[in-house]
């Protein structure tokens, strides 16, 4: 049974008054040291009682931690913690957002517990910089935006780091695709096709990202590049680079642009975008173009042909007058699938629709749809098309991959697992 309020405010007092007569200095005391102290003064007030691990951990969060979110950290089944002011708190799990009791007792609690989230990371928030993104020890990413431009109140948005190495059929069984597209996509990702990922904020593309990923041989030399690291490949020639926001005086930015062009100097064997925004999208188009097959990337877009025109003024970003005609001959050069992702009706994240780049007529991008999920059936149903990386198969998959073609012509679609 977890202390109440009450229980909670008394030992939290007669910690202060302890470290007020032994003239206690926390402030030269490392966390641990802390953690220790407090612990030992816990259990000689409680003498065994019960409860006493709970609340031992209740005053290292008050003290030592963010008071109430951290309980909602430590929660594995949590994926987001979004606080609409200290009154509102909600939480998404399984798919599905929630409201939860806040305990926050004022505006000033949660702002205390955003400074503390804040003073490791070196960053602060105030009426001159009302905007803060950052990650958290623990690999959270955080944005938190505060009054005037917040105007319901000081405002914090968790995403949490999900230390689990989701591989293809971990997500089958989350029924994220079938074990048909899976496999379709492993060997995509083995014949070293170039694949952008293509979802709205929170569809799975990072989680599906790193699944595909996890295809890769072993042996490749891998780098990634994300705004806040959160990939986990099982790769020994694997590069994590992470951008880096201006400092306080606004300075010392290195954008994701910056670490694609470094990136090329580093003799990568493919290399894989967490998340493309800006100009970056010209730089990775050339790195595709010019050797590193097999690389990857995400954008935000709501189906693969609005994908491909966020790709177009993607490119345009990077400062260059290029013909529109000739980014689209990039595009085309440069990418062979877009695997489009979406979170369902039913709250899971699910893979709606494999699209190949098959060509040009004119200026206008031919794509061909290979696989698409129907929702009312709870299907997918392969379009009979043969993708172009068919011919490098060997004969047993190519066999394979026939047979799930035909699935279709057999007016047999392949259910979701």
């Amino acid at each position: 049974m977890e202390p109440s309020e009450s229980i909670l405010t008394a030992m939290l007092a007669h910690i202060d008054q302890h470290i007020q007569q032994h003239h206690i200095s926390l402030e030269r005391m490392s966390d641990d040291a802390i953690a220790t102290l407090f612990t030992q003064l816990i259990e000689q007030r409680m003498g065994g009682h019960s409860g006493a691990a709970d609340l031992v951990q209740q005053v290292l969060d008050q003290m030592l931690g963010f008071g109430p979110i951290s309980p909602l950290l430590r929660d594995n089944s949590i994926s987001e913690i979004m606080i609409n002011g200290y009154e509102r708190v909600f939480v998404e799990s399984a798919g599905q957002v929630r409201q939860i009791p806040s305990e926050f007792t004022d505006d000033h609690a949660l702002r205390q517990v955003i400074d503390r989230m804040l003073h490791p990371l070196g960053k602060r928030v105030d009426e001159s910089s009302p905007m803060v993104d950052g990650r958290l020890p623990c690999g959270s990413r955080i944005n938190i935006i505060i009054p005037p431009l917040a105007v319901s109140g000081a405002t914090v948005t968790i995403r949490k780091f999900n230390q689990q190495q989701w591989d293809l059929s971990d997500l089958v069984a989350l029924k994220s695709m079938s074990s048909e597209v899976a496999q379709m996509l492993q060997w995509a990702v083995q014949h070293k096709q170039n694949i952008v990922l293509s979802g709205g904020t929170g569809s799975g593309k990072t989680t599906l990202l790193n699944a595909l990923a996890q295809s890769i041989s072993s042996q490749t030399r891998v780098i990634s590049i994300e705004d806040a690291a959160e990939l986990l490949l099982p790769l020994q020639h694997w590069v994590r680079l992470e951008s880096r926001p201006a400092n306080q005086e606004g300075i010392g930015a290195i954008s994701i642009r910056q670490l694609v062009m470094n990136a090329l100097r580093m003799r990568p064997d493919r290399i894989i975008i967490g998340e493309c925004r800006g100009g970056e999208a010209l730089d990775m188009l050339q790195a595709m173009n010019t050797g590193h097959a097999g690389s990857m990337t995400t954008l935000h877009a709501n189906s693969p042909r609005d994908a491909l025109q966020r790709l177009e003024t993607m490119v345009l970003m990077a400062g260059f007058e290029l013909p529109i005609a000739a980014i689209r001959q990039q595009i085309r050069s440069a990418i062979q699938f877009v695997v489009q992702i979406e979170r369902t009706g039913d709250g899971v994240r699910r893979v709606t629709c494999v699209t190949e780049i098959t060509g040009m007529i004119g200026d206008v991008i031919q794509t061909s749809e290979i696989v698409c999920y129907q929702p009312r059936q709870n299907r997918y149903e392969f379009s009979g098309e043969m993708p172009n990386f068919a011919k490098e198969l060997n004969l047993e998959q190519r066999q394979q991959l026939q047979r799930m073609l035909a699935i279709e012509d057999a007016r047999e679609p392949c259910d979701v697992a």
